[in-house]
């Protein structure tokens, strides 16, 4: 069993800043990358950012520059995404997402958090 605890959501005043955490737990083996998506109400999941193994990081346009994915450097099972000068249109569910093998798994499979709600009021 593999799962992907979120937290550091909550509510945050525009321009303000919020950082955002998760980490795989379990039996996983390795991981291929770690990102976060997000679904404001009535809209589609859109891909926020992601981080692979190999270091590449995926930003949307739309937060480019003041949103960063990190990895936590001692502990390879943990993303964070801190999140600057956040906007009221960014109010949504963000989702953390892995692409992770499992040990005894023989290949890789996509694995999703709960959901952490961030409300960005104006």
């Amino acid at each position: 069993q593999v799962h992907l605890v979120e937290s550091g959501g909550g509510l945050v005043q525009a321009g303000g800043s919020l950082r955002l955490s998760c980490t795989a737990s379990g039996s996983v083996f390795s991981i291929n990358a770690m990102g976060w998506y997000r679904l404001p109400p009535g809209k589609q999941r859109e891909l926020v950012a992601r981080l692979t193994s190999g270091g590449i990081t995926t930003y949307a346009d739309s937060v480019k520059g003041r949103f960063h994915i990190t990895r936590r450097n001692d502990v390879k099972n943990t993303v964070y995404l801190q999140m600057n000068s956040v906007e009221p249109e960014e109010t949504a569910v963000y989702y953390c997402n892995a692409d992770l093998r499992m040990t005894d798994a023989a290949w890789n499979r996509e694995y999703w958090g709960q959901g952490t709600q961030v409300t960005v009021s104006s």
